[in-house]
């Protein structure tokens, strides 16, 4: 089984296996534009994608935690997605588009595809708010398991965007994680909620992964974003106080693919 991640901007990742090529949170804009995000927030793109949407026009199947932050799902991502036949998301995302399978919470989709036989897409629950804010302020968000055969060493998770939560717990007790792929970054809007936080830091990191227990440990949603509190190089250093982690923690550079030998 041939497993390859590609990281091309914030939370938009490659993942191919055996061949099929699945992008997750597409987000394709140029850096400099400023973008509202609902509810007064508002935040500068700092990064360029290590891809164009050009490139990523032969993708089989976009997973997308949310629909309603510009930066998971911006103009030129909105443009991709809608030229996809496969697409998987929140319910409310497929009400506002047509091509859009949406899942709620532990429901899953079965996908046909030769090259991975009895792929299965899982939605995970999500917590993209400080637990004072109450959830129609950030709106609903998922996170995913990826099962297909041939996984011996356990499910490929993707959090989406999520603070520390209860849930993540029970992801661990359901599932045997090999490859997690998680949204870090800190996000805050401190004019608006203070310090609360909308993605987990590197503490909040090391709790889901003292949960889940990974073989591998690839951070995304960390820079680009004026919005991201935590900068890469303090990331960095929380994660390398654990003495744990060893090898199974992974950086991958922007445009570099990654491949994950199974």
């Amino acid at each position: 089984m041939e497993i390859n991640i590609t990281p091309i901007d914030t939370a938009c990742i490659l993942l191919e296996i055996n061949g099929m090529k699945i992008l997750t949170d597409p987000t394709l804009d140029n850096a400099g534009k400023l973008y509202y995000h609902g509810y007064g927030s508002v935040s500068r793109k700092t990064e360029n994608p290590a891809m164009t949407k050009e490139q990523l026009k032969d993708v089989d199947l976009i997973l997308l935690s949310h629909h309603q932050h510009k930066d998971n799902f911006d103009v030129n991502g909105k443009e991709l997605t809608s030229q996809v036949a496969r697409v998987i998301s929140t319910r409310n995302a497929a009400k506002v588009m047509s091509n859009v399978t949406g899942l709620d919470d532990w429901e899953s989709c079965s996908i046909e595809d030769p090259r991975v036989k009895n792929l299965k897409i899982t939605a995970t629950p999500a917590q993209h708010r400080p637990w004072w804010i109450p959830e129609f302020v950030s709106g609903k968000v998922i996170g995913f398991i990826i099962e297909f055969d041939g996984q011996q060493n356990g499910v490929i998770y993707i959090s989406g965007d999520t603070v520390y939560f209860k849930g993540i717990r029970e992801v661990a007790k359901r599932y045997r994680v090999d490859i997690g792929i998680f949204h870090v970054g800190s996000v805050q809007f401190r004019y608006l909620t203070g310090l609360g936080r909308y993605t987990m830091n590197g503490r909040d990191l090391l709790k889901a992964i003292h949960d889940l227990q990974p073989n591998y440990i690839i951070p995304i949603h960390y820079k680009g974003w004026t919005h991201f509190k935590e900068k890469e190089q303090t990331l960095k250093q929380v994660l390398a106080s654990s003495v744990n982690l060893g090898n199974t923690l992974i950086f991958a550079p922007y445009g570099k693919r990654l491949k994950i030998n199974k």
